[in-house]
């Protein structure tokens, strides 16, 4: 479903500066289908396929306020992420993403969107997204993934469907 709302905002998406060609189109179609699948194996939990997504040196980044209201900047790994959601117990993790920007040069890709995230169908919190990738001779693959992160003055939306 994401996705189709993902293709559908394509019209808004930015490109590089340089003149759009046909295959511009199918690039920004595939880093936003790598983009959905990630947050699809986010969903099921699924490690496996979440690891041939990303290139193996990724990182994960984010601002996060301790208990005591510091904030501090979190990096951690494709192996400790991957670790982290196999161990997690909660209900299926829910990412959306809102009104995705795409720039491409080459082999190199981001995405920059609002995203927000709920355990089934329960909000946690929101924030902006920012997703690298590289085009290997794979497909394109996640090499880092960069957001903000707040639990209050979330954009409203329509709650998640949950499913397995």
């Amino acid at each position: 479903m994401l996705l189709v709302v993902l293709f559908q905002m394509l019209t808004v998406a930015t490109v590089p500066v340089a003149p759009l060609v046909a295959t511009d189109s199918i690039a920004i179609r595939e880093v936003l289908a790598t983009t959905q699948k990630f947050f699809d194996t986010m969903r099921t939990k699924d490690t496996a396929a979440m690891r041939l997504l990303m290139e193996p040196g990724a990182r994960l980044v984010g601002m996060r306020s301790s208990a005591q209201g510091v904030d501090h900047v979190q990096t951690i790994s494709v192996d400790q992420w991957l670790a982290f959601v196999a161990k997690d117990t909660r209900g299926p993790w829910i990412e959306r993403a809102w009104e995705p920007e795409v720039r491409i040069d080459g082999t190199l890709a981001t995405v920059w969107a609002a995203y927000d995230f709920h355990f089934g169908t329960t909000p946690s919190h929101c924030g902006t997204d920012a997703v690298q990738l590289l085009k290997t001779p794979d497909g394109w693959k996640i090499t880092s993934i960069a957001d903000t992160y707040r639990t209050s003055a979330c954009p409203p939306h329509a709650p998640p469907v949950s499913r397995p």
